[in-house]
């Protein structure tokens, strides 16, 4: 098992004001695109075997800016699906169901294109990401030091670490990731752990 490399998108104006953005395909704002830039030098030190990314606009053009060429995408990988919270903050859905954590509690249903996930179908859909994931390491070969890098979303992120250190998807709760981060999780002894979580380049 190699290390894997997840980036999450720069900033857009959704993220930026908490609005719950799954489908939504909203792009980078110009800081956002700064966020992807200041990541390259980062990127650089590491060798990267496979490169997989969102089909979102916004996860896509980070790839790019990162530096990334070769890369699959893969549905799989797309944020978490909102349903009727699409566009909507926590705040504003606390107003009427208070206590409310999307980690636990899930979604309100949405219309046909946009239904709604459970916390369980996302990690559904992590699972297979990360047995893809598995499949580029086996490729790689014996004793092979490239890693594998993920380019998506904050909340499906989250749900994928917590899927990956053998946690039900709700553990993503515990993992905050800021925009235009990386983070690697390696293994110690055999097991999988974090080895590093949303790193910035310096000033």
């Amino acid at each position: 098992m190699g290390d894997l490399f997840l980036v999450r998108h720069g900033e857009t104006a959704w993220s930026r004001s908490g609005r719950h953005t799954g489908s939504t395909d909203v792009p980078l704002t110009e800081h956002g695109r700064d966020e992807a830039r200041r990541l390259v030098p980062l990127i650089r030190s590491h060798r990267i075997g496979a490169a997989f990314v969102s089909p979102a606009q916004r996860a896509r053009e980070t790839a790019e800016l990162i530096g990334l060429r070769e890369v699959r995408v893969d549905a799989d990988l797309r944020e978490w699906d909102y349903g009727g919270y699409e566009g909507v903050t926590t705040a504003e859905i606390q107003r009427t169901r208070p206590g409310w954590f999307l980690f636990t509690d899930g979604v309100a249903p949405g219309p046909t294109n946009r239904p709604g996930e459970t916390p369980e179908q996302v990690g559904e859909r992590a699972d297979r990401v990360l047995a893809q994931v598995d499949a580029a390491d086996a490729g790689a070969g014996e004793g092979a030091e490239e890693g594998v890098m993920l380019v998506a979303h904050g909340h499906f992120l989250r749900v994928l670490t917590a899927r990956r250190l053998g946690l039900p998807a709700a553990a993503g709760a515990l993992f905050q990731l800021a925009t235009g981060t990386l983070c690697r999780l390696g293994t110690e002894h055999g097991r999988p752990v974090i080895a590093a979580w949303n790193v910035r380049p310096g000033p």
